[in-house]
């Protein structure tokens, strides 16, 4: 394994880089090599992560009620989030995994590679300490959480598109992924909303989730809500 290439990617070398071959270690290729797996690993890193996303959130959105905290944390704090952060740092390349698995792609599936990133937390915080987890953390997650912060108020939209349209009966809502751009862990989604089949209007965010609640957001703009 390439330490050095991995180590200079997330900005942390390892004392006890046997440390690091675990948090990439698989259950399946744990099973097949018997050796321990990240599963503990990723345990504790898991706890990591919502502690100092929490303290983070905190610290830096004053303006912020307790239930938009707790919806930027869970939307940042996911497989979707956690898997592009191991794309962006290619630990498809790294990560450990048994001989099935690999003949199924497992080195690229996000919720591997998301689990990769919580037993890395975990690793950086026995090798490094918290200061030093803490700084993998948010140096990976602050542009998501400041993504996150700016739509928070929007999250309801498409409840509030659905209530609107639906006043007078029964109506069909579809949102759908018309474009896709940018690289993996940057990419731009392109969604559009539709009303019986009508297009009402588009949006644009890194997330797909993200985009519909745009999509939504602009659709009632144009109803005049």
């Amino acid at each position: 394994m390439h330490f050095e290439k991995i180590e200079k990617s997330i900005g942390y070398t390892f004392k006890n880089r046997n440390l690091l071959k675990k948090a990439l270690t698989h259950t399946s290729y744990a099973y097949e090599n018997r050796v321990e797996s990240n599963e503990k690993l990723e345990f504790l890193g898991d706890s990591i992560l919502e502690y100092i996303s929490s303290k983070y959130i905190y610290n830096n959105y004053k303006n912020l009620k307790e239930g938009e905290m707790t919806k930027v944390r869970a939307e940042v704090v996911c497989e979707e989030s956690l898997y592009k952060v191991a794309k962006l740092h290619n630990f498809s390349d790294f990560i450990l995994v048994g001989k099935s698995e690999l003949n199924n792609n497992g080195n690229l599936k996000p919720a591997i590679l998301a689990d990769s990133i919580e037993a890395t937390i975990a690793a950086i915080y026995f090798d490094g300490g918290l200061e030093k987890a803490e700084e993998f953390i948010i140096n990976n997650l602050k542009t998501a959480i400041e993504d996150s912060t700016k739509h928070v108020g929007m999250k309801d939209h498409k409840t509030v598109l659905q209530e609107k349209l639906q006043e007078n009966g029964d109506i069909s809502i579809k949102y759908t992924v018309i474009d896709e751009k940018g690289p993996d862990h940057e990419k731009i989604f392109t969604v559009k909303v539709e009303v019986n089949g009508k297009e009402l209007a588009t949006g644009e965010g890194k997330t797909k989730k993200q985009a519909e609640m745009n999509a939504a957001g602009k659709a009632l703009e144009k109803l005049g809500n």
